[in-house]
């Protein structure tokens, strides 16, 4: 059996990468976006969190794959920056959207440990358009003919941000049967937008419906920890440890410790 990427309780946050190269928010030099890429990991890792994530949200409105070249230029060169800043945590890179292929080229060249992916099984509606095809084919077949099995590929399922009318005869625990099924490394259950909290019901459900580890992807705030964690392996938590609690602002580190300390004073079941 695979050992499990992170130990139980863990936390992963979210470094939100500054708009990058042609995409309409674009405003700062690509040393600067590295350099507030690797401040946020110094952050993350001084706190206590366990593991980030490298993500593009920032380059909003998105557009899905294949993505510019400097594109992914940037985010190898902010992830490398983040691994060399706190090689201590457990790297992930996620490419929006649908950049699952350039996900795991970023992860390959920096040695990162895993990648986000948003449509891994079943056809949905998102904000950016129709996801047509899932991920899970293509990406998979990649990832053994470039010998990056070690990667691992952590998989949202009845993703946010999305319409889910194409799939509404499946409930979210036969997602992730299928999620399971196709090959997937992990689960990722979200509210219906980011920020927003997760639903017990489908948190529960996933877990009942597959022996991955489940991981919450939105809305975790120091409140929820007690009932998220009783069916959560790990928490990704991008908006409650921002100032403000607002996504799109940088890193409050008092935000960041207050939360792992929440994370302790559960216990010792880590």
């Amino acid at each position: 059996m695979t050992p499990p990427l992170l130990p139980p309780r863990s936390l992963v946050g979210m470094i939100h990468v500054g708009a990058l190269p042609g995409s309409p928010s674009s405003r700062r030099a690509v040393r600067e976006i590295v350099a507030a890429a690797a401040h946020e990991a110094s952050v993350l890792a001084n706190a206590g969190f366990e593991a980030c994530i490298v993500e593009n949200m920032h380059d909003r409105p998105y557009v899905n794959a294949p993505h510019a070249a400097a594109t992914i230029a940037t985010m190898t060169a902010c992830t490398h920056a983040v691994r060399t800043a706190a090689p201590g945590l457990v790297c992930g890179v996620q490419v929006l959207s649908f950049g699952h292929i350039e996900a795991l080229a970023v992860a390959l060249a920096t040695e990162s440990s895993f990648i986000r992916v948003e449509n891994f099984v079943y056809a949905h509606v998102a904000d950016e358009g129709l996801l047509a095809n899932a991920a899970a084919g293509d990406l998979l077949r990649t990832r053994k003919n470039w010998g990056a099995e070690n990667i691992r590929v952590m998989c949202d399922i009845k993703k946010k941000h999305a319409s889910h009318a194409l799939t509404a005869d499946l409930s979210i625990a036969d997602a992730a049967h299928a999620a399971e099924f196709f090959g997937a490394d992990g689960l990722i259950v979200t509210g219906l937008f980011t920020g927003s909290p997760v639903s017990q019901a489908d948190l529960t459900a996933t877990r009942a419906g597959s022996s991955l580890p489940v991981w919450v992807g939105s809305g975790a705030d120091a409140s929820q920890l007690p009932h998220l964690f009783q069916h959560a392996d790990a928490l990704i938590v991008g908006s409650s440890i921002k100032h403000t609690g607002v996504w799109d602002q940088p890193l409050d580190p008092a935000r960041c410790v207050q939360l792992v300390a929440a994370r302790d004073a559960l216990g010792s079941a880590r």
